[in-house]
């Protein structure tokens, strides 16, 4: 009978200890508990390999995430929404990009702080962004510019 007592207690600990780290992952992976946030725009030509949900960083530390990315059929830009912690305060000659994290990994959203002294509010855009950067694009250039020397012409 104790046997079953002690299988039983065991069992409920594992479950608990399921929900948790179930609860934990919906919640995006913070355990802040509902800290301020505030949202920022941007709109990138190529958004390639990020969606909804996609890590925003500033130093390689988390900070924020996309929550809404959507094409504008004006530009034909990728609008995006980030989400960003209230005590990540970016100046607003702040750079936003898109970064590969290695030759196999996935993509992320990168913050470059600037330099001004003026702090974008929520719902400002940041205007200097950069797409992402498509490897196979890169590689069909430099195997297709291989066969040149440097005064541009065939051997």
């Amino acid at each position: 009978m104790s046997e079953n007592r002690a299988e039983i207690l065991a069992g409920a600990a594992v479950l608990a200890a399921a929900i948790g780290f179930l609860a934990w992952s919906v919640g995006g992976g913070t355990l802040t508990g509902g800290a301020d946030r505030y949202a920022l725009t941007a709109s990138f030509r190529s958004a390639e390999g990020i969606q909804a949900g996609s890590d925003v960083r500033l130093a390689g530390v988390k900070v924020g995430t996309i929550t809404a990315l959507t094409l504008n059929p004006q530009t034909f830009y990728a609008d995006a929404v980030i989400e960003l912690d209230g005590s990540v305060q970016l100046p607003t000659d702040s750079a936003i990009l898109i970064s590969s994290e290695g030759l196999l990994g996935g993509n992320f959203v990168e913050l470059v702080p600037g330099g001004a002294e003026e702090v974008l509010a929520p719902g400002d855009e940041i205007e200097d962004t950069q797409g992402a950067v498509s490897l196979l694009t890169l590689l069909m250039k430099w195997v297709g510019s291989s066969g040149e020397d440097d005064t541009g012409a065939a051997p």
